[in-house]
């Protein structure tokens, strides 16, 4: 028997109202389907201004604009202390280069020296994903035995290790010192950056040598949402974006553009190296007040 419907009317103060009692509708026990289940926020705000960034432009810069242009070569070296955050686990810098050459979304450009490319930092040829990692990939000597346990001669050959992010310590950095007459400033402007290697073969440990470059305007792309951890304050709001257009690193001069191309460590050795990178950095905050006439 079906329970039946009932309506009243009741008028108060002159208001009509209609209430309305209905036989309570019991669940369908046969309907399988159950709401969708999102993943809870990790704390009490959604972190999204960085992930929703965009790059900021530069502003334009014409030829006819340049007064004066120095090109410079730096080095970011990850155990300083000031540049430890960089290197952290949670977001380590190699971490968002590496992932962006692999996924595609930076190009690798091949770091070898050549007559056109004395440098090797001209960003001439494109190197594939894999072989852009390979780069990283230590090489040790693997020889072979016979049945007895002893080495074949001439048998050995070179394999490629695995990489590790944490070998890398160093960041070269290749930049343009602008005095812009249009606008009256005097600015950096980074063109590349590239992570640094020591590569081991027949145990034998070379100099820091680029694995690949990144082309800076490019890059900027990919560092804009990335976040930066910071050891005092998780609200950084700070992009790895952020840290190189605000030059929020401590580095130091490997070479200035000259006549013979020469590297600072090709005329100076010891403390005199330092003492050179300083004095390159004064005379670069010096050229800006000599600009100026009054």
């Amino acid at each position: 028997m079906k329970k039946a419907i009932f309506s009243s009317i009741f008028v108060l103060g002159g208001l009509c109202l209609t209430l309305q009692s209905s036989a309570q509708v019991k669940p369908d026990l046969n309907n399988s389907t159950t709401p969708s289940h999102e993943k809870p926020v990790d704390g009490y705000y959604k972190k999204s201004n960085i992930l929703d960034a965009k790059v900021t432009p530069y502003a334009n810069l014409r030829e006819a604009d340049v007064m004066f242009s120095k090109r410079i070569w730096r080095e970011i070296d990850l155990r300083d202390k000031m540049n430890r955050a960089y290197a952290s686990p949670k977001g380590r810098l190699i971490d968002v280069i590496t992932e962006a050459v692999q996924a595609g979304e930076l190009t690798a450009y091949d770091a070898s020296q050549s007559k056109e490319d004395p440098n090797g930092d001209e960003f001439n040829t494109i190197l594939k994903p894999e072989a852009a990692m390979a780069k990283f990939a230590d090489s040790t000597f693997v020889e072979k035995y016979n049945e007895k346990g002893e080495v074949i001669p001439n048998s050995g050959h070179m394999e490629a290790g695995s990489f590790n992010p944490d070998s890398i310590v160093k960041f070269r950095i290749k930049e343009d010192w602008v005095f812009d007459k249009q606008r009256s400033i005097w600015e950096p402007r980074i063109v590349g950056i590239a992570p640094l290697m020591k590569i081991q073969k027949a145990g034998f440990q070379g100099d820091f040598q680029p694995a690949f470059w990144i082309y800076f305007p490019e890059a900027r792309q990919v560092f804009v949402t990335k976040e930066v951890i910071n050891r005092n304050n998780d609200a950084t709001g700070l992009s790895y974006d952020d840290i190189f257009m605000k030059r929020l690193f401590a580095s130091y001069i490997v070479k200035e553009s000259n006549p013979e191309d020469q590297r600072i460590k090709d005329y100076a050795q010891g403390i005199d190296k330092l003492y050179e990178s300083e004095r390159i950095k004064k005379e670069l905050l010096d050229t800006e007040h000599d600009l100026w006439s009054y």
